[in-house]
């Protein structure tokens, strides 16, 4: 099982960025996947989950509003979309993958992206 993010990059306060995660290997689609930040200074937090049959997302309060969550079982991807990006949404994004419903607690994740680089300038 493998989980490989991309498009993460240098952005100015408001704009946006499209994040891709690429799943393989997974003997089943019935795996919820999330995305978790890590910023500077701190852990890796929840940013938005997504149930396997997309019928459920979450977003941490932070997300709410900016950021989109969604997923091609088709084409084993799941994509964030980051909009009205701020300097503080600075951070290594990664895609987190695990059997059963969304949790908000990494250690509740299996299966890790290697991480991509979001950085937003002021």
């Amino acid at each position: 099982e493998r989980l490989i993010e991309s498009g993460g990059g240098l952005v100015q306060a408001g704009g946006s960025l499209s994040l891709s995660c690429a799943a393989s290997g997974f003997s089943s689609s019935i795996y919820s996947v999330s995305w978790f930040r890590q910023t500077p200074g701190n852990g890796r937090k929840f940013v938005a989950g997504i149930s396997w049959a997309y019928t459920d997302r979450y977003y941490a309060d932070f997300a709410e509003g900016r950021f989109t969550i969604s997923r091609d079982n088709d084409r084993n991807m799941v994509d964030l979309q980051l909009d009205s990006l701020k300097p503080s949404d600075t951070g290594v994004y990664y895609c987190a993958a695990r059997d059963g419903i969304v949790r908000e607690r990494e250690d509740e994740y299996n299966y890790w992206g290697q991480g991509t680089q979001v950085t937003v300038s002021s």
